[in-house]
């Protein structure tokens, strides 16, 4: 499984901005009763918590550019190694293409290959 950690850690501090928010919504609503005080509480995080979570997983802002994965044939060379391969940038999207995965010598001249061809890497 692959984990980008900048959408991990906004979820995490996510998560914590809900308790204090959550806490609140109780406090105001204690003396409606703890179980109405608790089912608005967690209507009302759902309602907001929702659209945060949404963007988080999906906001293509928090998505890698560039994907590594360990013992890749390289696209180029052939040799088994780390692989590289640039998903992303501000004018090359190969997020739907195939993945072609290079080891580090092959991907530097790619990545040079990209830049003389314009590509903002």
């Amino acid at each position: 499984m692959k984990i980008n950690y900048k959408q991990y850690l906004l979820y995490l501090v996510r998560w914590q901005l809900s308790t204090p928010i959550l806490a609140i919504v109780l406090v105001w609503l204690a003396s409606a009763g703890k179980l109405t005080a608790t089912i608005v509480a967690n209507l009302t995080g759902g309602l907001i918590f929702f659209w945060v979570d949404k963007f988080i997983f999906t906001s293509r802002r928090l998505q890698a550019s560039w994907q590594v994965m360990e013992n890749v044939l390289c696209t180029d060379c052939g040799r088994i190694a780390r692989g590289y391969r640039l998903v992303k940038s501000t004018n090359y999207d190969r997020t739907m293409s195939p993945p072609e995965f290079r080891c580090e010598a092959c991907s530097q001249k790619k990545t040079e290959k990209l830049r003389q061809t314009g590509v903002d890497v």
